[in-house]
């Protein structure tokens, strides 16, 4: 029998990501798995004159806008839900192979952007690079896909 006890959702706050959260919220409810949400805040170095750089105090809003927006994602939760909220600095796809080996989670699921072949070749895909790398299994949820969960 497959038990899952750790659940991940990396979230960029977009409707895919949404809808990848209201799959792992419902697989937590019903293996009684604890749900950790992600976010991974991307340096965007500002460039000034020969250097680039990142102010501090721009980092720690940055930091604090996603932190807010994660506790909003499922506030209205069942007591029932016991929920992780984590902001980590770095790239989406390496911070959540790292999160996922730092805290045994048990089963990833993510949003796909569903992009066409040109975007995806010059931007890649974090998605594919989860499967990819991932050290627990991983669902990917598309736009497309039937409706499983009863709203």
């Amino acid at each position: 029998m497959i038990t899952l006890k750790t659940i991940l959702v990396p979230t960029d706050f977009s409707e895919h990501s949404a809808k990848a959260l209201l799959y792992g919220s419902e697989l937590a409810k019903k293996f009684g798995a604890e749900l950790h949400v992600l976010h991974a805040v991307e340096q965007t170095p500002l460039m000034y004159g020969e250097g680039a750089y990142v102010a501090p105090e721009t980092e720690a809003e940055i930091e604090a806008a996603a932190s807010k927006q994660l506790e909003g994602l499922l506030a209205d939760s069942s007591d029932d839900l016991k929920v992780v909220r984590k902001v980590q600095h770095g790239h989406p796809f390496v911070e959540t192979i790292r999160y996922a080996k730092e805290h045994d989670i048990g089963l990833i699921v993510l949003g796909t952007h569903g992009r066409g072949a040109v975007a995806h070749m010059l931007l890649g895909s974090v998605a594919e690079k989860v499967v990819r790398k991932a050290p627990c299994p991983v669902l990917t949820v598309r736009d497309e896909e039937h409706e499983f969960v009863m709203p």
